[in-house]
């Protein structure tokens, strides 16, 4: 399963390291990368992710998701 988020308030590149640490954090996770430019991440896992607990990790980190998409 392979989710792209959209993130808003990631300026540079300690905001992708604290993001990418974040969701790598969640269970499930297998591969995490985090572009600035464009500002969306993708997680890819074996299990199912729940939105939720990506919203609330990123939110953590003091961003914002804007979108999830599978």
């Amino acid at each position: 399963m392979t989710k792209t988020i959209t993130i808003k308030g990631m300026s540079c590149n300690h905001c992708t390291n604290a993001v990418k640490k974040a969701l790598e954090g969640l269970d499930g996770a297998k591969k995490v990368s985090v572009d600035l430019a464009s500002g969306t991440a993708v997680v890819k896992s074996d299990t199912p992710l729940s939105d939720d607990a990506i919203r609330a990790a990123i939110a953590e980190e003091g961003f914002t998701v804007t979108a999830i998409k599978e």
